[in-house]
């Protein structure tokens, strides 16, 4: 399964007004980051930073003079996102500012079915605590010493730790192995899932046949109605027919 861990950056809080300058994106496939990231800053064609909002990210008007518009982003940026869940802290704030952005240039919105909104998660799972990406960190003993700022890719990072651990932590990864072939020893299910395939050896068995004899007894000692005797060795079942046919 694929999912986008994003987060966007913007030039005020009004999305029919204001624009996205920043986008950053981590790829996971099962809920494993694959290292493929999207990032990419925006000029907001014409639109000035609010100064409130510069507070926050410290992106500057200066800085976005020379970054492409997002029409010239649009291709690689729907290529990266086009597929897969969405997942983002607060989602619906980034989710109003992309479908601004794509309904400028005539493109479809992002479909609300797609997007995972970690806010709510966490709220749920540690009610009436901070919920902001920070406190999570925190809490997840997620490592912050880089961000001074908000920064779309960095954030995105950030994220992308918090959401494993809120739907589990590094345990619920295991096994979700992707990638490779049948050679690995895993196949692909039915789900598109990787399942472990069966072995081409079995184990030897650890029981020895003094102690298979020992419950064999033991199962017999039980009685003809006895509910073992449907799960007795192929042998033994055997036996047990011939013995009744009077045979050896």
């Amino acid at each position: 399964m694929r999912e986008i861990v994003f987060d966007t950056e913007t030039t005020g809080l009004d999305p029919s007004v204001e624009r996205v300058i920043e986008i950053g994106g981590v790829e996971l496939w099962n809920h494993i980051p694959t290292g493929r990231e999207y990032h990419v800053f925006i000029r907001p064609d014409g639109r000035k930073v609010d100064p409130a909002a510069f507070d926050v990210h410290g992106i500057s008007d200066a800085f976005l003079a020379d970054k492409p518009l997002f029409s010239e982003v649009i291709d690689e940026f729907l290529a990266f996102f086009s597929e897969g869940r969405l997942i983002a802290h607060n989602a619906a704030f980034d989710i109003r500012f992309l479908n601004a952005e794509l309904g400028r240039l005539g493109h479809p919105p992002i479909e609300p079915e797609r997007v995972v909104d970690t806010l709510p998660m966490a709220r749920r799972k540690f009610p009436m605590a901070p919920a902001t990406l920070d406190a999570l960190c925190s809490r997840f003993s997620i490592d912050t010493s880089r961000r001074d700022k908000h920064g779309a890719l960095l954030d995105s990072q950030l994220l992308a730790e918090v959401y494993i651990e809120l739907i589990g932590g590094r345990q619920a990864a295991l096994g979700l192995v992707f990638g490779g072939d049948e050679q690995d020893g895993m196949g692909e299910g039915a789900n598109g899932q990787r399942r472990i395939a069966a072995r081409p050896v079995p184990l030897t068995p650890r029981l020895t046949a003094d102690e298979r004899a020992r419950h064999l007894a033991f199962v017999e000692s039980l009685g003809e109605e006895a509910i073992w005797r449907r799960y007795l060795p192929a042998s033994a079942a055997e036996a047990d027919a011939k013995t009744e046919a009077g045979g050896v």
